[in-house]
């Protein structure tokens, strides 16, 4: 491995990821016609020079696209081929820039090159994917060929990994080579979640509610909701990133009445290189498991410790909850009838923190404590009263329990690291980082029994973010202005299975 790197090279890497970007956004406008409020599927979306051949009119018979809300919905049927086709076809344009955003982010942050990324995903973590899967990511290849989008299989893996490859495994080489010079990473700390029932939610049914954190480079573009129905397993809601098979934020809904998020562990340490993807074993969790104790085998086969989570679960059959928290040498299960679980990037069992992590459960100025505080306050204050309504409310809150403030900022369950004037050095986070909440969603067992629920793209409190303004006053962040853009929030928006016309169910209240 390198350690020490000519930077020449890197910003050479970094203008042609410009050129990259700007291509495929040109493509984009080119090449899908967006009739607002119609399925885009086949022929009808693509301009006349780019008429898909026979073979492909049939491959895309059961799939379309529209957009509702800010979010682009797809759907998706067959095969694990035919739904990757379906998914590379449709989103041709949306992968094509959501992979220069990815790739540029990851190589900066790790000072490695795209080729280093393959290589992972070429040696290390292709031969561990189930066939299934494999299938499926060659049929998106398949679907970006035929939209002439120039991205190959392993470019794919790569960036399905990106949540687990530069902040675990890149790490775990460093350590492992005793590379000079390496920059620091730290492990990603995502979002802030929560799931209730019982005693605690107004009608005794679980509520569920998610907000992504990440960065606004790769959260703007967090904004598919996919529906998929494979040849087996159970038929899958959730949202999603352009590319990815996984929804990787994890918030979706299956056909047996699985309710599933979670949020990251926070200054998580280990990686297993003969593990299995982490990608790959949510997917499979996702549409296989049939219960809580299903959903934890699925996911810890294999477990490589890469994005490393407390699972916030829900079945809908029984009514039970469960919180998973799932280190790489320890896990803690957690469930119950008649409670509440939340998330905050926090650690929860001693055994996974001290094991797993260098976590410190006693600093509140940092964001996960701070945050837990928050649910804690929240949970108490509302009991008997939790809905979805008020869920919503939850998530776009922005007072700070360290400065005992309503301000928004990375303390805050809406997420603004934009304006943190402090960062967090728990995450090496820089003062002003443009990071936080991104989008959220939330559902109940009544709406997780019609497969349903609601969402809201951008900032859940509403606020929009100007990329151009945003750079004018913090220049330290312009490598990021090749392909960052403006994030709007949306309204809260609801989705189900089989939907057509985004008008057919409406926004959320």
């Amino acid at each position: 491995m390198r350690s020490n790197r000519n930077r020449l090279p890197f910003i050479l890497m970094l203008l042609g990821f410009t050129v990259f970007a700007v291509q495929f956004l040109v493509a984009g406008r080119r090449g899908v016609v967006e009739a607002s409020g119609q399925p885009l599927g086949g022929a009808a979306s693509l301009q006349k020079n780019s008429k898909p051949a026979a073979s492909d009119d049939a491959l895309l018979a059961k799939a379309y696209r529209f957009e509702s809300g800010g979010w682009i919905y797809v759907h998706l049927e067959g095969s694990p081929h035919d739904i990757g086709y379906q998914h590379g076809y449709l989103l041709a344009p949306e992968i094509g820039d959501a992979f220069a955003a990815v790739s540029l982010q990851m190589t900066h942050i790790t000072q490695r090159d795209w080729e280093f990324f393959r290589s992972a995903a070429r040696q290390m973590l292709w031969p561990k994917i189930d066939p299934e899967y494999q299938a499926e990511l060659k049929g998106i290849v398949d679907g970006l060929e035929a939209r002439r989008v120039k991205l190959d299989l392993y470019d794919i893996v790569a960036m399905n990994a990106f949540e687990e490859l530069p902040g675990y495994y890149v790490p775990w080489v460093n350590e492992q080579t005793h590379a000079q010079n390496a920059p620091k990473i730290s492990s990603p700390e995502n979002c802030s979640a929560f799931v209730a029932n019982g005693s605690w939610t107004k009608d005794h049914q679980i509520v569920m509610a998610h907000n992504n954190w990440t960065s606004y480079l790769n959260g703007e573009r967090w904004r598919i909701i996919f529906d998929i129905v494979p040849q087996q397993g159970y038929r899958m809601l959730m949202d999603g990133f352009p590319g990815v098979i996984a929804s990787d934020d994890d918030f979706g809904i299956n056909s047996d009445g699985m309710m599933v998020t979670e949020t990251t562990i926070s200054n998580f340490h280990g990686w297993d290189y003969n593990g299995k993807p982490e990608f790959a074993r949510a997917r499979k969790a996702m549409q296989y498991a049939g219960s809580i104790d299903d959903y934890v085998q699925i996911i810890m086969d294999g477990n490589n410790g890469g994005y490393a989570n407390d699972w916030l679960l829900g079945d809908r059959k029984t009514g039970e909850i469960a919180q998973f928290e799932q280190g790489l040498k320890r896990t803690k299960l957690y469930r119950t009838m008649d409670g509440v679980f939340v998330g905050s990037n926090f650690v929860s069992d001693p055994g996974v923190m001290r094991e797993d992590t260098t976590f410190d459960p006693k600093n509140m100025a940092s964001s996960p404590n701070a945050r837990h505080a928050r649910w804690d306050q929240l949970m108490s204050d509302n009991k008997g009263q939790i809905d979805i309504a008020m869920a919503q409310a939850f998530l776009s809150d922005h007072y700070d329990t360290y400065t005992k403030k309503s301000m928004a900022d990375h303390r805050t369950l809406c997420g603004h690291g934009d304006a943190s004037v402090d960062g967090d050095p728990t995450w090496d986070m820089r003062p002003y980082d443009p990071m936080g909440a991104v989008q959220g969603k939330v559902m109940d067992s009544k709406m997780a029994g019609n497969m349903s629920f609601i969402a809201r793209i951008g900032h859940p409190c509403g606020a929009n973010f100007n990329a151009a303004q945003f750079l004018r006053e913090h220049p330290e962040f312009n490598w990021q202005a090749p392909v960052m853009r403006d994030m709007k929030a949306g309204p809260w928006t609801q989705f189900r299975i089989g939907q057509t016309d985004p008008k057919s169910i409406g926004a959320g209240n």
